[in-house]
């Protein structure tokens, strides 16, 4: 039996960004498909929520769809089925919600970020809205880049998101991109075309007061929206894997010359070549890339079937 069966056996994730800030690394791939030392982010928050008993995964999809296809030519991962919900015109967060809602019949579904990487223990989340009647619980965090939400953690209630409902008295935290939302919320969502969730959540807090929160502050959570921070969480992972070892930095399909030298967080994908006499120091081979006899990469990523050639430091090829 699942851990919450009166939670919709479904989660949403959110996966039709454009990546922009992270281009040209995200002009072939959306974003939740970049490899992290070899293994796609999507499947990542698949494991995650798997762990909460998740049987299925609604995935929404924009930018290069058919790289999802590729990536999943079964719709499935461990076993557990993929439906895409694409949208030819961007939907933005909450309409991209809006657009699923009526998947998840009268149950309460989780919603997650499809370009972050955390091991947050978000069954707590779960168990707080399941306990209580709001139509939405945000996962939040004490500390981060961007500390937007105003709550307040005695009544565990969210009352204001960038100042704009004036509670500038709020202490203020970081939305985790994670929620667990209660079909009644769906009716905050405005219809028509695209719309962001913040409204919906302003609204919702502005007339009906029922905005919850729990802060999350255990473990690791990294937003990957940069690409120094797509470095930076390999560093992070090759110091300390956590609960994601055993990672694969060297795919078994790589062919790598004897005397290559491979330093520091370097992650060499599938069917990669790195010549004779290469060295590669805190760089990432995607899929078919090949890093030339005798070349140095620093910093670097090479995507899918390029050659990098030279001495490179902090290039995208």
């Amino acid at each position: 039996m699942a851990p919450f069966p009166s939670l919709a056996a479904e989660a949403f994730v959110l996966g039709a960004g454009l990546g922009t800030r992270l281009r040209p690394l995200t002009d072939e791939r959306p974003k939740p498909l970049i490899p992290i030392a070899n293994k796609p982010l999507l499947t990542f928050v698949f494991d995650r929520l798997i762990e909460v008993g998740i049987e299925g995964f609604i995935v929404n999809t924009h930018h290069r769809p058919e790289a999802y296809a590729k990536a999943f030519p079964e719709a499935s991962y461990r076993g557990r089925p993929i439906r895409w919900s694409h949208e030819p015109i961007l939907l933005d967060t909450g309409g991209g919600i809006r657009k699923v809602g009526g998947w998840f019949g009268d149950r309460p579904f989780l919603v997650h970020n499809g370009d972050i990487l955390t091991d947050l223990p978000i069954a707590e989340a779960v168990r707080q809205h399941l306990a209580g009647d709001d139509l939405a619980t945000l996962v939040l965090r004490s500390g981060g880049p961007a500390l937007h939400v105003g709550f307040d953690p005695m009544e565990r209630k969210v009352v204001d998101i960038r100042g704009i409902l004036g509670r500038e008295d709020a202490p203020r935290f970081l939305y985790t991109g994670i929620a667990v939302l209660s079909p009644g919320f769906l009716r905050w969502i405005p219809e028509g075309g695209p719309v962001s969730l913040i409204p919906a959540f302003l609204d919702a807090i502005r007339r009906s007061g029922r905005v919850g929160g729990i802060v999350l502050d255990q473990g690791r959570w990294f937003d990957l929206g940069t690409r120094e921070a797509y470095l930076s969480v390999h560093r992070e992972l090759a110091r300390d894997p956590g609960p994601w070892a055993p990672l694969c930095w060297i795919d078994p399909s790589a062919r790598l010359a004897p005397d290559a030298v491979l330093e520091g967080a370097t992650a060499i994908g599938p069917r990669c070549r790195v010549g004779s006499g290469a060295l590669l120091r805190d760089s990432i081979l995607w899929e078919d890339a090949e890093a030339a006899p005798g070349s140095r990469l620093e910093r670097c990523v090479v995507r899918d079937s390029r050659l990098a050639n030279g001495s490179l430091a902090d290039a995208d090829i």
